[in-house]
């Protein structure tokens, strides 16, 4: 049975760009699927087209159990969008933004009151709730945009890199509501360059090259594709760089990876924290002075590199530069203005 966010074969096209070329996505209800992906890779394309924003030139798409390119307004009652961008009006204060959004949900006024009230306080933006978003700092702003995405509580939640321009400390609070949301059932597909965060928040991962999904797993899953335990050192020394090698070289499975300018040397390895003990007393006995010594798993940034050839904050030839619109949370859910503005703007992302 289909889950809460699924699609099959999705095909978008920008001219002679192919943003999307087969994407197959299932996520399960009250999971979190993290969407992993340089730019241009096809993250965004993915998500305007579930979310109704544009409309994919063939393949199958449903939404919260409704088909999105036979019901569209259906869609959009059944969901929340946070794009890359802040989507606020600027003229309005806090309080007034998430109060709109309420109303063009159809809800009393009393109700909506009393859910920004909410949302203003979940959010740790209660003291600059009667502040114009104007004279917001850009963190404020998202957070602010974020709050709007959730003013009806929606099902299905979908994410366009949100923690974008949040300082750690915002990050991490916002890492709290995600994962209350999903505990209280929400459906939530995120994008994201920041790994540790998919590593943090998703129940699976999908990394997205090309317009095509190129791996889905678990972090666990997709981390043993890359192979098992590295040994990392620093020498204290750069002439002891080669001898250094020639120890690593007797305990190790692969090859080195030798960092000339941080004096790191990084092997894998076989036999967990015994063979690190062995290790350093070879290093030890042959005078080896070293800074830092590690045994250390596979990292989401080394499936990255090993998947696609590049880190998450490279750029990956996206063939229609730049960012795109980010379409802020609230307005994409309203009508057919929303999706009028999708596609006046056809960036690949």
């Amino acid at each position: 049975m289909p889950g809460a966010i699924y699609a099959e074969g999705l095909v978008k096209t920008f001219g002679d760009v192919r943003a999307l070329d087969g994407v197959d996505l299932d996520v399960p209800e009250g999971t979190v699927l993290g969407l992993l992906g340089p730019n241009g890779a096809g993250k965004t394309t993915a998500v305007r087209c579930l979310t109704t924003l544009l409309r994919p030139d063939s393949g199958k798409a449903v939404v919260a159990g409704i088909d999105v390119l036979a019901r569209p307004n259906e869609v959009r009652r059944s969901i929340g969008l946070s794009g890359q961008f802040a989507a606020v009006d600027e003229y309005l204060t806090g309080r007034e933004n998430l109060q709109m959004v309420g109303r063009l949900y159809q809800m009393r006024t009393k109700a909506a009151k009393v859910r920004a009230q909410e949302l203003l306080e979940q959010f740790h933006l209660a003291d600059a709730a009667d502040r114009t978003a104007k004279t917001y700092s850009g963190g404020m702003r998202r957070r602010l945009d974020l709050a709007a995405a959730l003013v009806v509580a929606p099902p299905v939640m979908f994410m366009d890199e949100p923690t974008t321009g949040l300082d750690p400390r915002n990050r991490q609070q916002l890492w709290e509501v995600i994962k209350q949301l999903v505990s209280d059932g929400t459906t939530l597909l995120l994008t994201t360059q920041y790994l540790e965060e998919a590593d943090h928040l998703a129940h699976e991962i999908a990394v997205v090259d090309h317009g095509r999904v190129i791996a889905r797993g678990t972090s666990d899953q997709l981390k043993a594709r890359t192979g098992g335990e590295r040994v990392e050192v620093v020498v204290h020394a750069r002439p002891h760089i080669a001898t250094a090698s020639e120890v690593l070289r007797g305990f190790g499975t692969g090859g080195i990876t030798v960092e000339e300018h941080t004096r790191k040397l990084t092997v894998p390895v076989t036999g967990g924290a015994r063979l690190l003990a062995e290790v350093i007393r070879e290093l030890d006995a042959r005078g080896i002075e070293i800074d830092d010594i590690g045994l250390r798993r596979p990292t989401l940034d080394d499936v990255f590199l090993s998947l696609t050839g590049h880190t998450a904050e490279d750029g990956g030839g996206d063939g229609g530069g730049g960012k795109g619109e980010g379409g802020g949370g609230p307005g994409t859910a309203t009508g057919t203005g929303a999706e009028d503005r999708g596609r006046s703007k056809e960036t690949v992302q």
